[in-house]
């Protein structure tokens, strides 16, 4: 019997230093991409490609999260009183949309490390695992391409996009052989992964991307994975392991646009994108920026 992806582990317990003093007292997976905080793209993408149950990892100072997904009685009410139905149709579904659950990271000890905190949800299932900071806008949700190539191979899947020049640098980049025959060729069989390489020692231009596809097998194997840089227990280790042990990964490049919101001038560029794209606000926005004297 084939294995389905149920599940999505959303890490959120990093403190966000890039977007201080906004992130002192509000958690940076709350900061608002137009109106919408930036995790709830990455949980409507989960839904979107079939998961039923959502699970995050917080930490200190994210209780806003939570905030977020639960109902609030008291606005509810007043938006109800006022008539003010759409705005409550709003706020209902964001309470409405996903049973999900919380695992509290005491310490951020890496991504690998907060994946294992994941371990008792999970189970021994497959499971998705999304990074907030990399919003992905495409027409087929990105996790939903990936879940494809999933229930093909049964493997764990990593996301990927070619990433040229020194940038690549600043990524986890995969060593491997692109599958001719398969989606349009965007599928490739990893044998290896290099955290952050010098551009000049970096394996390829395939930068991992933050979408996982991962078998219950990661627990054990980041388990036993020394901590690397930083002190941290990497991801990029435990899957490493994986590969040392003889399973299968494949890297998708998936279709679509992603947005690095955990960077100012990403976080600017896609507000800017998401706002043209709004039917409510995009004429106007536009025609505001048509305005403006960009030379200055």
């Amino acid at each position: 019997m084939k294995m389905r992806v149920r599940k999505a582990v959303f890490p959120a317990a990093g403190l966000g230093t890039r977007f201080l003093p906004a992130t002192k007292a509000q958690p940076k997976e709350m900061l608002p991409l137009v109106d919408k905080p930036i995790i709830q793209y990455g949980v409507e993408e989960a839904l979107a490609a079939g998961c039923d149950q959502i699970i995050i990892i917080t930490g200190r100072g994210k209780t806003a999260i939570e905030d977020h997904f639960d109902v609030s009685y008291e606005l509810e009410k007043m938006l109800e009183e006022r008539g003010k139905k759409d705005l409550l149709a709003i706020v209902r579904q964001i309470s409405d949309m996903i049973h999900v659950a919380y695992v509290r990271q005491k310490e951020a000890l890496g991504l690998g490390h907060a994946v294992l905190m994941a371990r008792e949800l999970v189970g021994n299932e497959p499971f998705a695992v999304l990074l907030a900071d990399d919003v992905i806008d495409a027409p087929k949700p990105c996790l939903k391409q990936m879940m494809e190539v999933f229930e093909d191979s049964q493997c764990s899947v990593i996301a990927t996009q070619e990433v040229n020049g020194p940038a690549i640098s600043a990524y986890g980049v995969l060593d491997a052989r692109r599958i001719e025959g398969q989606y349009n060729g965007r599928v490739h069989d990893v044998k290896n992964l290099v955290e952050k390489p010098k551009p000049e020692d970096a394996p390829s231009n395939l930068a991992i991307i933050g979408r996982y596809i991962l078998t219950p097998d990661i627990f054990d194997t980041l388990e036993h994975t020394p901590l690397g840089t930083g002190g941290e227990l990497q991801l990029t280790d435990g899957m490493r392991g994986l590969l040392q042990a003889g399973k299968k990964i494949y890297g998708y490049t998936f279709e679509g646009k992603r947005h690095d919101t955990g960077d100012k001038l990403g976080f600017l560029k896609a507000t800017v994108e998401f706002a043209l794209k709004r039917p409510d606000l995009g004429q106007q926005f536009r025609d505001y920026l048509r305005s403006l004297n960009l030379e200055a």
